[in-house]
């Protein structure tokens, strides 16, 4: 891979999502990302094809909004994320 493929794709994919329930849907061959706020499904899928060189079945993008907290007398914000579900074929790996 070249780096300009990397620098293009860098910013789009954050982390793995590393959950309870996301370790539960990796065993569905469903895996789960934390992506950049104004990522697209399109740019999630280009972006699995060049790191991981897989071609997912489909990508579901869910936005969690920043939510309001008020802890021990101090208030705070909880800060929002936006998730890729990428699900892939039977016998497709990532690790």
């Amino acid at each position: 891979m070249t780096i300009d493929l990397k620098a293009k794709y860098a910013n789009i994919l954050l982390r793995p999502r590393i959950t309870e329930k996301a370790n539960s849907m990796a065993d569905k061959n469903i895996h789960t990302f934390e992506i950049a706020s104004k990522a697209t499904k399109k740019q999630v899928i280009e972006t699995i094809k060049a790191f991981y060189k897989i071609s997912p079945v489909k990508v579901n993008i869910v936005k969690n909004p920043a939510k309001k907290v008020f802890i021990k007398g101090k208030k705070g914000v909880k800060t929002g994320v936006k998730k890729a579900y990428v699900y892939l074929k039977e016998g497709d790996k990532i690790e």
